[in-house]
């Protein structure tokens, strides 16, 4: 590690004088720029843009020769962002804007001397290991969301949504945490392309205006920033001094000013959609393939207005066409999250976020038929969705229907207040939830978020009674010095059958403190930053009878921020745990009386289990040919199996390789390892090694495969440090409780893939998975295969 550091601060030193290479070279095409020419620079706070309003031909070929270019608006002056803010930023950046009737178009000049540059070929939204960069349109101009439109040095394309007040999302064991709600899911159909040159790289782009949602005034004005990612130094910059202590990014943005009589014409896509499986499974009379007829589907998206879009679907494809990346539970009670991946309800899915996730679309299993209603009118942002669900999915024996809507309204110029309501029915069964929330930003600095919703069920045992759900953040945003206070309390009966929560029955309280010094220009360490949380969390009914908490946390955590992009994160955590008695109501203890075997209630001989662990988080630059990161923890912990004390290992290791411009590797291993506290014995593991192989033939095309193995394994379980008798769990389908053996499974799953996506909506993909099975672990030899299938989706976008 000691090499790569001294490295850095080499190639740091070196950056420097790149920088100054950059600047002059910026200088040279300022100079032979025509006298009529705008320039806006982002450091002397030029941030109203009177883009130009031209006509011309344009070929998106990463030219700009074409002599339009030569009258566009220029956005110049960068500044750095992260690590460290508000300084000059080391590599010059230069954004040309133009527009006509029916389309937006962006030149950019990235300057960089730096001889580490080699872009390459690869996927869409696979570019985060390349030099890159985002341009970020609010077209609404209420600084609250933004579409993304981001590429590589050679115009490969990466976009999505980035919203204000988005939720934050680990980014490890507490190293780091990304408050910017970016979300990479929505793909947009615009033009882009890119080169190489001597003083960095140029790209080309060109966004029609039936991509966008906007105003439908006549004369609009626009929210612009951009933000370039410049891989060897590991930095970020902006066009405008945005700010890292600042409550709202967007809200720092410049603004495209005076954009008039934009016409996105008839917005009407429609998207026939053929797919084709054959489902292999084990039978009494061998291995046999249920082959079904090719299903014919389809969706179709109108604008109704500019800012207003339909969408329909009937049958949608595939849920997806790689399988989800296999989780490891460290909490036996709080559920994993698989993200949402079928093309139909990425369309417009940020419509529908709240705080808490009240609507969670892939509880719409299998949907025959559905409809989309999303936009914006007035500063009201609305989302409403309709899905008829397969009848497996019911347990009542009808077709499931589901109807959520989400209305949220601008107030202030950060500030916002929603409603939601979701709605299942099934037969005679329903879920109903409703609910408000609101952010309210005062300044720069705080915000308050409240979150409050109520239930109302009819299923099998259940009280028709509403139940409450309802959360409550503090928030101080500093640059330096943050902290955030925060509350939920969710009641065991609160069912939200359309959405997810990742825990219920709970109330829990936190307060949580961060501090980050910032180092000066050029030295190793740019930034270090801590945390410090307290987290008391009570089963619900437990809090409002005036019981202690049942889990006591207390976290610290460091991130350094090295010269180059390392990132280390160390942490420390300290945590008590109480008996649960719900999560150990099925299991009995077998207790032997002379000839007999009782069975005996199963009770804590520890009631409180202290824990003490320690880990750090660790990532490397993305270097031209790899980066790597890691997670470990380790220390004494739950030992959940058999309520004692434990032994324990979680790790993630994960290393990436791009040894050509056309091949993309990338491994993973995850292990969970527990061992009894009382003898040392193994009670419980889990190793999930997982590798991905891509082969990108050109932009459109790639070749795939994906194997990943789990092994899971579980010791037969006692009475651990107390009798040690033998644990039974209840077999609910016969009713008898029985000793819990040894259990463990050894899975293989493998898939390839080939694709062909020139744009989104028009694919091909044809594939094959298999799952097989081996009795013991690792040895790859005398698999079964359990199950396996071919697919094959073929779709075509008719823009009309």
């Amino acid at each position: 590690m000691m090499f790569h550091l001294v490295l850095a601060l080499q190639m740091g030193a070196a950056a420097v004088q790149c920088g100054t290479q950059a600047r002059v070279a910026e200088r040279e095409y300022v100079k032979a720029s025509p006298a009529s020419v705008e320039y806006y620079s982002g450091r002397k706070c030029e941030l109203q843009v009177h883009v130009p309003k031209l006509q011309g031909d344009l070929r998106v070929d990463g030219q700009l020769d074409e002599p339009v270019w030569q009258h566009a608006a220029v956005l110049h002056g960068f500044s750095e962002y992260k690590p460290v803010d508000g300084r000059e930023a080391e590599d010059s950046t230069q954004v040309l804007v133009w527009y006509t009737d029916n389309a937006i178009n962006f030149g950019v000049r990235a300057f960089e001397s730096h001889v580490g540059l080699n872009p390459r070929l690869a996927d869409r939204d696979k570019i985060d290991a390349e030099d890159y960069i985002q341009l970020l349109l609010d077209t609404f101009h209420d600084k609250r969301r933004a579409m993304v439109f981001g590429f590589n040095p050679l115009g490969v394309q990466a976009d999505g949504i980035r919203s204000e007040g988005g939720a934050a999302v680990s980014a490890g064991f507490g190293t780091q945490a990304d408050l910017s709600g970016m979300d990479l899911s929505p793909d947009f159909i615009y033009q882009s392309k890119g080169r190489v040159t001597d003083f960095g790289y140029q790209v080309e782009i060109h966004i029609p205006f039936k991509t966008l949602r906007f105003q439908s005034d006549k004369v609009q004005d626009w929210g612009f920033n951009v933000i370039r990612k410049v891989q060897h130094s590991g930095h970020e910059q902006t066009w405008t001094q945005a700010r890292q202590g600042d409550n709202s990014f967007l809200a720092q943005s410049g603004t495209l000013v005076g954009l008039t009589e934009l016409h996105s014409g008839l917005v009407l896509d429609l998207t026939p959609v053929v797919t084709s499986k054959s489902t292999g499974t084990p039978s009494p009379t061998g291995y046999k393939y249920d082959t079904t007829l090719p299903q014919l589907g389809g969706n179709v998206r109108w604008g109704v207005t500019p800012n207003l879009a339909m969408t329909g679907t009937i049958k949608p494809d595939f849920s997806q066409v790689e399988a989800d990346v296999a989780q490891v539970q460290s909490l036996p009670r709080v559920a994993l999250f698989f993200p949402e991946k079928r093309p139909f309800f990425l369309e417009g899915i940020e419509q529908f976020a709240t705080p808490l996730q009240i609507i969670y679309s892939r509880r719409i299993v299998s949907p025959v038929a559905a409809a989309k209603f999303t936009g914006k009118v007035s500063g009201t942002n609305v989302g409403f969705l309709s899905a008829v669900d397969d009848q497996a999915q019911s347990f009542a024996g009808s077709n499931p229907v589901f109807n959520l809507l989400r209305v949220r309204r601008d107030l202030g110029t950060k500030s916002w207040i929603g409603a939601v309501a979701a709605d299942k029915e099934d037969g005679g069964l329903f879920n109903r939830v409703a609910g408000v929330d609101s952010r309210i930003v005062f300044g720069k600095l705080y915000y308050v978020q409240f979150q409050g919703t109520g239930s109302l069920t009819r299923g099998s045992g259940v009280a028709e009674k509403v139940r409450p759900l309802y959360q409550l953040i503090v928030d101080r945003t500093g640059r330096a010095l943050g902290a955030q206070f925060g509350t939920v309390g969710i009641h065991p009966e609160f069912t939200a059958a359309s959405g997810f929560l990742s825990r219920t029955a709970i109330f829990q309280t936190y307060g949580t403190g961060r501090y980050t010094h910032f180092g000066k220009p050029g030295a190793l360490l740019e930034s270090v930053s801590s945390a410090t949380r307290i987290d008391y969390l009570w089963d619900y009914t437990n809090f409002f009878a005036g019981n202690s908490p049942d889990e006591v946390k207390y976290h610290f955590n460091l991130n350094f921020a090295f010269k180059g992009g390392w990132r280390f994160g160390p942490f420390l955590f300290a945590e008590d745990f109480y008996f649960p008695p719900s999560a150990y109501s099925n299991y009995r203890i077998e207790q032997p009386n002379g000839s007999r075997k009782d069975t005996v209630a199963f009770t804590a001989g520890n009631q409180t289990l202290r824990n003490y662990d320690v880990g750090f988080g660790l990532s490397t630059p993305h270097y031209t040919r790899w980066d790597a990161s890691a997670n470990v923890l380790w220390g004494s912990d739950d030992n959940f199996y058999e309520w004692s004390r434990a032994g324990i290992w979680l790790t993630t290791f994960v290393v990436s390789g791009r040894p050509t411009d056309r091949i993309r590797l990338e491994g993973r291993y995850v292990r969970q390892y527990y061992t009894r506290w009382s003898d040392g014995s193994k009670v419980g593991t889990r190793d999930i090694p997982r590798i991905k192989m891509e082969y990108q033939l050109s932009r459109p095309i790639f070749l795939r495969f994906v194997g990943q193995y789990d092994a899971a394994w579980q010791d037969t379980l006692r009475d651990d440090g107390r009798t040690n008798n033998p644990i039974l769990i209840l077999n609910t389908a016969s009713g008898k409780y029985q000793r819990a053996l040894l259990k463990k499974s050894n899975n293989f799953r493998g898939d390839v893939l080939f694709s062909y996506q020139p744009n989104p909506g028009t694919v091909f993909f044809a594939g094959y998975g298999s799952t097989l099975t081996e009795a013991t672990a690792f040895r790859f030899r005398d698999f079964d295969r359990s199950t396996d299938g071919f697919f094959m989706k073929i779709s075509y976008l008719f823009r009309l």
